[in-house]
């Protein structure tokens, strides 16, 4: 389990196909305190380190994740968020998070607000996706490329954020701009309300 309190960036150094896996190679600082089979969420996507070599570190996407996330799209030298798995005892200081990114979405919007930033994204939906709690509340969690975020004027296929200048400098979202394709996922306790609501319906 993660908190979305995103640790820093990992740089990708090498990105190599093997059958339909993606084995991505990132460089980031703290490599070094990393361990073999250690949960990692990279954009938000829980990944296990599966190799580590000096100041860089090995993980494996399977196909099903290269659908639902941008990780597939990712080139060397692209900026990726990673945070550890959250320990037992600690402070939750974002929500929670799985690491099991729901879709992705496209950013439509990035507008200057007094000293910070309001970034829009749409997303696809469907009445089957609503109904498995797919979907954004005002004042609500949601977690993009990996970060804790409080939703702002949700529509039916957009919401936006507003990003502080620290999140903007310390996460990859000083990269994203018009047309930029982040992970999303919704908040885990909106999924448990709506899988109740569908089977005392019934």
């Amino acid at each position: 389990m993660f908190s979305g309190i995103i640790e820093g960036t990992a740089q990708v150094v090498r990105l190599e196909k093997e059958g339909t896996n993606l084995h991505l190679t990132l460089t980031t600082p703290i490599a070094g305190e990393l361990k073999i089979d250690q949960s990692m969420a990279h954009n938000g996507v829980c990944l296990t380190v599966v190799d580590i070599q000096g100041d860089t570190y090995t993980v494996t996407a399977i196909d099903e994740t290269l659908k639902r996330s941008n990780l597939g799209d990712l080139h060397v030298g692209d900026k990726v968020n990673i945070e550890r798995a959250m320990p037992m005892g600690g402070r939750l200081d974002g929500h929670i998070v799985q690491g099991h990114v729901d879709t992705t979405a496209e950013c439509i919007a990035v507008e200057p607000a007094d000293g910070s930033h309001v970034f829009t994204f749409r997303y696809a939906v469907a009445p089957e996706l609503i109904r498995r709690g797919y979907f954004t509340v005002d004042k609500g969690s949601v977690t993009v490329n990996g970060v804790s975020l409080t939703v702002c004027t949700p529509t039916a296929d957009t919401f936006s954020v507003c990003i502080i200048p620290y999140t903007l400098t310390h996460t990859n979202f000083c990269d994203i701009h018009v047309g930029t394709k982040v992970n999303l996922e919704f908040d885990i306790l909106g999924k448990y309300i709506a899988r109740l609501q569908e089977l005392t319906a019934k």
